[in-house]
Order: C-alpha cells, then sequence, then structure tokens
C-alpha cells in the first residue's frame, strides 16, 4: 500500500508535469470516462437480464403474433409412453 508521503510525492510530480490548468480538465475528462463505463456496464448487465428472463423459443419469437397465439391454443401432442385403453 502506499503511505503518506508516496501520495504526496505523486500528486507533486502530477502538479509538475501538467501544470495547474491542466489538472480540472483531466479531472473532468476522468470522470465523463468513469461515468460513461458505469452506463455501458449497466446497459450490458440490463441485456444480460433481459436475455434470460425471456422464456419463448427462438422460433416464437420470429413468428407473428396471430401465430404464436394459434400455436398456444392448439392441444399438445400426447407424448405418454403407457399404451391408451
Amino acid at each position: 500500500m502506499l503511505g503518506g508521503w508516496e501520495i504526496i510525492l505523486i500528486l507533486a510530480v502530477v502538479l509538475i508535469l501538467f501544470g495547474a490548468k491542466k489538472l480540472p480538465e483531466l479531472a473532468k475528462g476522468l470522470g465523463t470516462g468513469i461515468k460513461e463505463f458505469k452506463k455501458a456496464t449497466r446497459e450490458v448487465t440490463e441485456e444480460i437480464h433481459n436475455a434470460a428472463d425471456d422464456t419463448s423459443t427462438p422460433l416464437q419469437r420470429k413468428l407473428p403474433p396471430e401465430t404464436r397465439q394459434a400455436q398456444s391454443s392448439t392441444p399438445a401432442a400426447d407424448t405418454s409412453t403407457q399404451p391408451k385403453a
């Protein structure tokens, strides 16, 4: 970990290299970049949640709504293995 003197030394070097006028601009740019990164992370997380919550099959997503309703209202085929009486 960095101690107090190391942090002061780093800040002094940054101040000497960039000057007092450039530091606010650098901080503003850094803040904007962090904000954009957080926004992109949030959007990706929401996208993953939406994809995980989507329970429809890929075929049903491509079909028009009328076709999906017709398919869901048709009786399912009997897939039982027991013989019918």
